[in-house]
């Protein structure tokens, strides 16, 4: 009998090994990254986002809290534009995609107003760049330099999607709250204060050809709401 008590503690000691090994490979095949995972626009933690593959629902499914959440950010007039995305691109994300877009906009402003051109020429076309560009010379010939500080964004929504020969643009409409001073070579403030936030209303056009491997996107255009 006691042979036989041993015998099934061994069994159930086997399966225990067996199982145990079948779990650590289940979880290194679901924890490994596939290679088609998308880049996006940059995030705060990683400087770029990983867009997640979208879910549609059908068009008799009721509406889920993230397609309610989807139509909040997005202008009804873009929503065809975006389908038109979609189709074209079946990894954009709309979430991930608005993440990566705050961060890239908190990212570029506070570039701009340190004057580092390394990190404009990363996230904005030539045009864009050249202007950014001029504005940095301007304003170091008149012995300026900015102490501004994005406070908060208040809200980032996708307000225009267009695919024009394969080229994605989408206009996302940024509200925020901008401190900002200006002060000359001595340190003295010679316009603004960092005591007052201005609400600030920008409309800023992302462009990434979707044909392309390359997964970045690109500011350029930048305008006021």
């Amino acid at each position: 009998m006691l042979k036989g008590f041993l015998g099934l503690v061994t069994v159930i000691v086997i399966l225990a090994m067996i199982f145990a090994l079948l779990a650590l490979r289940l979880f290194a095949v679901l924890g490994r990254r596939t290679g088609h995972e998308q880049r996006q626009l940059p995030t705060p933690a990683d400087d770029r986002s990983i867009a997640a593959r979208p879910v549609a629902a059908s068009p008799g499914d009721a509406r889920t809290d993230a397609g309610r959440e989807q139509e909040a950010v997005v202008a009804a007039p873009a929503q065809s534009g975006l389908r038109a995305l979609i189709q074209a691109d079946r990894n954009f994300d709309v979430t991930q995609f608005l993440v990566g877009a705050r961060a890239a906009y908190g990212m570029i402003l506070d570039a701009f107003w340190k004057g580092e051109l390394e990190t404009l020429q990363r996230y904005c076309d030539p045009q864009v760049l050249g202007a950014f560009e001029q504005a940095i010379s301007d304003r170091e010939a008149a012995g300026h330099r900015l102490e501004n500080r994005l406070v908060r964004i208040e809200s980032a929504n996708i307000s225009d999607v267009r695919v024009e020969d394969g080229l994605a643009l989408v206009t996302v409409r940024f509200e925020a709250d901008i401190s900002a001073v200006t002060k000359d070579a001595a340190g003295n403030v010679v316009g603004g204060s960092l005591d007052d936030a201005i609400p600030t209303v920008e409309l800023w056009t992302f462009s990434r050809d979707v044909r392309s491997r390359d997964p970045n996107w690109l500011l350029v255009e930048t305008d006021e709401g």
